[in-house]
């Protein structure tokens, strides 16, 4: 199971490392209703990776046998999102804010401040279950634990290490200012701007790192 934790790794990194959920859950801290709908948030994001990920694991069922049929196709999807990052990666270059230019950001973050508590666990599970950038590492993190030949028990384990590395950054600032109350803002704030001053780049490095690590994945799995 270690061997498939370590694989697992990089992906629940870039889940965590992702700008836009980190950016939301910080603004709906600076809310009045914080002290609900944060937490409402991370649950969200809890259980919309955790599902997803559960999910694509029964997909794919055990793709430990190289020379399965599972096996092939757990490749080649491994090869398509390597392909897919690659390719996002590029485009986050060429979309980066010129410089002194502020980076354009989704239109709904201004409405956090209207937010209900069902709202927030909403977009949780959005922004962490259905995110197209989430949804490719949580694929590609479940078909590596489905490739791994492990047990049920051990599958669970090995998902649960990927959610709880994966939420982080989201469930961190939660309890952070659950805990620390008003001290927490000035902290949070500047988490904030440097996210939003470097999200592009951020994504870029991300991408173009784990693309190349699944297209490797994915190109020694079906040459085997």
């Amino acid at each position: 199971m270690g061997q498939a934790i370590g694989e697992l790794l990089p992906s629940a990194i870039g889940v965590a490392l992702s700008p836009v959920p980190i950016i939301a859950v910080i603004l709906i801290l600076g809310t009045p209703r914080a002290r609900g709908n944060g937490p409402a948030f991370a649950i969200g994001w809890l259980v919309g990776l955790s599902v997803v990920s559960a999910l694509v694991l029964l997909l794919m069922g055990d793709s430990s046998d190289a020379d399965s049929t599972a096996s092939d196709a757990a490749n080649l999807l491994m090869l398509g999102i390597g392909v897919l990052f690659l390719v996002m990666a590029a485009k986050q270059w060429q979309t980066r804010p010129k410089a002194g230019q502020a980076p354009d950001m989704p239109s709904w973050m201004s409405a956090v401040d209207e937010l209900a508590p069902v709202k927030s666990f909403g977009l949780g599970v959005l922004l962490s279950g259905l995110n197209p950038k989430n949804l490719a590492l949580t694929v590609a993190a479940a078909t590596t634990v489905a490739q791994a030949g492990l047990d049920g028990f051990e599958d669970t384990e090995a998902l649960a290490v990927f959610v709880i590395l994966g939420s982080l950054t989201v469930v961190g600032p939660v309890l952070f200012f659950w805990f620390a109350g008003e001290k927490a803002a000035a902290p949070l704030a500047s988490i904030k701007e440097f996210m939003v001053a470097n999200s592009n780049v951020i994504m870029m490095v991300i991408l173009l790192v784990l693309g190349a690590k699944l297209l490797g994945s994915g190109i020694s799995g079906l040459t085997v």
